[in-house]
């Protein structure tokens, strides 16, 4: 158990949209204890704000979407699993444009702004959410489950039928460490007939071979190698790193996820808030499972944001 977490200064990065094709940047800041992860940006005349929780989750096709009112990012997948691998918890993310920028397909680029802005701890502890029962979800071959565990880790199974795929595993245990030496860097992946078809919908416009793995039907398209053996499986596990802080607290349990993607990652978040007799809060203080339950643990953030606005749009 430790203190609460933010930057000590401010990081920065720019690029292309994956799904967009469109420039933008993000700025990420500092911000006050108990605030979590609140995504802000110019809408009209106005800052406009959208705490990252599941109450505003978008649509969940080949990313993670927020959504609240006229604001809209999508892509939040890797700035919030990169947040959450180095357990920072409270920062404010600033965006300019409608989509989070890809990078190079993983969480290793934001990993990188943020330990060069550095991180500092705060007056507050850390709350926890304790899984104390299973919770399970399961949607035909695909499923996702939370055990009770001593430790947070992650169990993630994949089989794609492709000879560089096929089954993979992989055994995650979550520190910043092992986030940051054996999941940050591996990249998003895709199928040639499936960029194709996200073509036809006018996604992936921005998706190259600089920020995606493409696969041909029997081997890879782009001229550099794969990062790991097994980057398919980890660049799962990245996503549900980032997928599962939409609860907006670090959860102690067991996660196992099999054939699954961020739909059914972010139904297990919300199952997890529904099924409030299967967890318990840890050095919660102030802190009631009910403002857990209702989200009321970002209004201090949400207030403090308002204060700060002449701060902001510094992109």
């Amino acid at each position: 158990m430790r203190q609460q977490q933010t930057l000590s200064k401010s990081a920065f990065l720019s690029g292309i949209g994956l799904h967009s094709g469109s420039l933008g940047s993000i700025a990420i800041h500092p911000a006050p204890v108990n605030t979590g992860v609140i995504f802000v940006k110019q809408v009209g005349d106005h800052i406009a704000s959208c705490p990252a929780t599941i109450q505003y989750l978008g649509q969940t096709d080949h990313c993670t979407t927020l959504q609240s009112g006229d604001f809209k990012v999508q892509t939040v997948e890797h700035i919030l699993s990169a947040l959450a691998g180095l357990e920072i918890d409270n920062a404010y993310v600033e965006v300019q444009g409608n989509e989070i920028p890809a990078a190079d397909g993983s969480a290793a680029p934001f990993v990188q702004i943020l330990e060069d802005a550095g991180l500092v701890l705060q007056e507050e502890p850390r709350s926890y959410i304790k899984i104390i029962q299973p919770i399970h979800i399961e949607d035909g071959q695909k499923s996702i489950s939370v055990l009770p565990s001593a430790l947070p880790r992650i169990s993630y199974f994949i089989d794609f039928p492709h000879p560089l795929i096929q089954q993979q595993d992989y055994q995650h245990s979550c520190t910043p460490q092992e986030f940051t030496r054996n999941i940050a860097a591996a990249r998003t992946f895709a199928f040639r007939q499936e960029v194709e078809f996200l073509w036809s919908r006018g996604l992936g416009l921005g998706g190259s071979l600089n920020n995606t793995v493409v696969f041909s039907e029997s081997g890879l398209v782009n001229s550099d190698e794969l990062r790991f053996s097994n980057e398919c499986v980890r660049h799962k596990v990245l996503d549900l790193v980032g997928d599962l802080s939409l609860i907006g607290f670090p959860i102690i349990g067991h996660f196992k996820a099999k054939r699954t993607g961020h739909l059914l990652h972010t139904k297990l978040v919300q199952a997890i808030l529904n099924n409030p007799d299967k967890w318990i809060t840890l050095n919660a203080g102030h802190i009631e499972k009910s403002d857990i339950l209702n989200r009321t643990a970002t209004a201090s953030g949400t207030r403090a944001l308002m204060e700060l606005q002449p701060a902001f749009l510094s992109v």
